[in-house]
């Protein structure tokens, strides 16, 4: 078999004689790199950029506090929960449409969302826009996953790509800001086109479209499972806010969710082309990874929804304010994610890292938990904020590494999917989740603490009531952190990752996949 570009390159500088193939293969690798990490800074600051606008967007449209949770959760359910199917539509139909078909149907459909004049029509936008993300996004990781190869190198480019997954939300928070108040609203999606044209660009001229060798069928009852169950499950975490947890709507829900993921399961295990091959989560490590990715993300909610009306609410930053008060968060995130994969996972591998970042990330949540009235940045936000940064970078870059290890090329955009997933619906349940929590703490809150007339003002009570719900959410997502903590800690394996080949399909040794970069990735 031919020498890998790597290797080529290794060959020809040892002769003293250099390889300008070899040298602009590996400057194409980069490039590639860029263009992916555009489409996905995209697609992750789009999670949260329309979180500071939405108090102006619900002022402007008139939708609800309960309503408000569907213009985040709309777009990662429909994102998390088709997930699967766009990494396998990627394996099917190549890597390089699959990325610019969720390219061109993003950017159409934030242009719907910047123009729409009702609540309906903006959660449709949401929608859509999850949709064509779940095209993009695994086969962006996919293309990553097989264009880096090389232990050295892909640790440098996973450090970068989770670097931008860790703090995209927190650079969406500031995009959002500046955007909100200069311009309006509308333009934390409209800003969507700006991107998605330079990804067009990159990905036309960069990705050579490569044909799969072997075009398995689509397991559509499989995806019909698992889409309806997430549907399911997020619904019912949605519908405790409106209707309580012992209403039949609310567990009957969750019981359904339930029960299609179970079938799911089973269908994977018999049938004969499987929407997500259980292999790929009989490695431990990587089983751990995926479970890592899920609970921070869950966790992370809690930040970006709370603390965004806590600041404009009850502290009155302005929108732009808002942004600039989560830098810190968003320097810490890049810098540790950068750090953990490049210098730390090599020596230590994920687990000690994921227990640590997720530990790291509770006592951050916790922190916040101590929020009032008149609480100040530099005493009251910015060490949280630090905390919950570093615990982030920490673990979602090494778990999304650790997840697509060793992934052989049949299963890469599947893999890659399924981390994309457990970040989405991650989430998405936890959007859900903390935002049931904290209404309902404010409401049993005021309640309890009701003060005879004039003897306090109404905005000053309903505030203390708002705290009261964001400090509660805080303390769950302190407690979901604190699980992932134990959680990963058993299941991920102590030491460095395992640098043998990759598997096959069957579990066999693979050849080394430099080849199968260059041709689907770099290519």
């Amino acid at each position: 078999m031919s020498a890998s570009a790597p290797e080529a390159a290794g060959d020809a500088g040892s002769a003293g004689t250099p390889d300008p193939a070899a040298a602009a293969a590996d400057r194409r690798r980069w490039l590639v790199l860029a263009v992916i990490a555009t489409a996905q800074l995209m697609v992750v600051l789009d999670g949260t950029v329309v979180n500071i606008a939405l108090p102006s967007a619900q002022n402007a449209l008139h939708f609800s506090n309960a309503d408000r949770q569907w213009i985040i959760t709309g777009y990662a359910l429909a994102f998390g929960s088709l997930l699967l199917l766009g990494g396998k539509l990627g394996d099917l139909f190549g890597r390089k449409p699959v990325f610019i078909t969720g390219l061109v149907g993003f950017a159409a459909a934030s242009a719907l969302g910047g123009a729409a004049n009702g609540f309906g029509l903006l959660v449709a936008a949401r929608v859509c826009q999850g949709l064509f993300g779940a095209l993009l996004s695994p086969a962006g990781l996919s293309l990553l996953t097989t264009t880096f190869p090389d232990a050295k190198d892909r640790g440098k480019a996973f450090g970068l790509y989770g670097g931008i997954v860790g703090s995209g939300g927190a650079v969406g928070l500031l995009l959002g800001g500046v955007l909100t108040e200069y311009l309006s609203w509308r333009w934390c999606l409209f800003i969507n086109l700006v991107f998605a044209a330079a990804g067009l660009v990159g990905a036309i001229s960069l990705l050579r479209h490569e044909r799969p060798t072997v075009r398995p069928r689509l397991d559509l009852p499989g995806s019909l499972a698992v889409s309806a169950a997430m549907f399911a499950l997020v619904y019912g975490c949605s519908n405790a806010d409106t209707h309580g947890w012992h209403a039949p709507s609310t567990w009957g829900s969750l019981a359904i969710g339930a029960v299609l993921l179970i079938a799911f399961v089973l269908r994977q295990s018999r049938v004969a082309y499987p929407l997500l091959p259980l292999r790929i989560l009989a490695d431990r490590n990587r089983a751990g990874a995926y479970t890592a990715i899920f609970l921070v993300m869950s966790g992370a909610a809690g930040v970006f929804l709370f603390l965004t009306y806590y600041l404009q609410e009850t502290l009155h930053y302005s929108a732009v304010g808002t942004g600039v008060a989560y830098l810190p968060m968003l320097v810490a995130a890049l810098g540790l994610a950068i750090t953990s994969n490049v210098v730390l996972l090599p020596r230590l591998g994920p687990r000690r890292l994921v227990v640590a970042g997720m530990l790291i990330g509770a006592c951050g949540m916790a922190w916040l938990t101590r929020i009032g009235l008149n609480s100040e940045y530099f005493a009251n936000l910015l060490g949280p904020l630090l905390l919950t940064g570093s615990g982030m970078g920490l673990t979602l870059s090494p778990s999304m590494n650790t997840a697509t290890y060793r992934l052989p090329p049949g299963d890469a955009g599947v893999g890659s999917a399924l981390a994309n997933t457990q970040q989405q619906v991650g989430q998405s349940i936890g959007t859900a989740l903390l935002n049931t929590v904290a209404v309902s703490a404010s409401a049993h809150y005021f309640v309890a603490h009701a003060v005879a007339p004039g003897t306090n003002t109404l905005a000053t009570d309903l505030a203390l009531d708002a705290i009261h719900g964001y400090t509660t959410a805080f303390w769950w997502a302190a407690g979901i952190f604190a699980v992932g903590a134990v959680l990963c800690g058993a299941v991920l394996r102590s030491g460095p990752l395992d640098r043998g080949p990759a598997s096959d399909a069957h579990g066999a040794p693979a050849a080394r996949s430099s080849e199968a970069g260059s041709a689907v990735g770099a290519a």
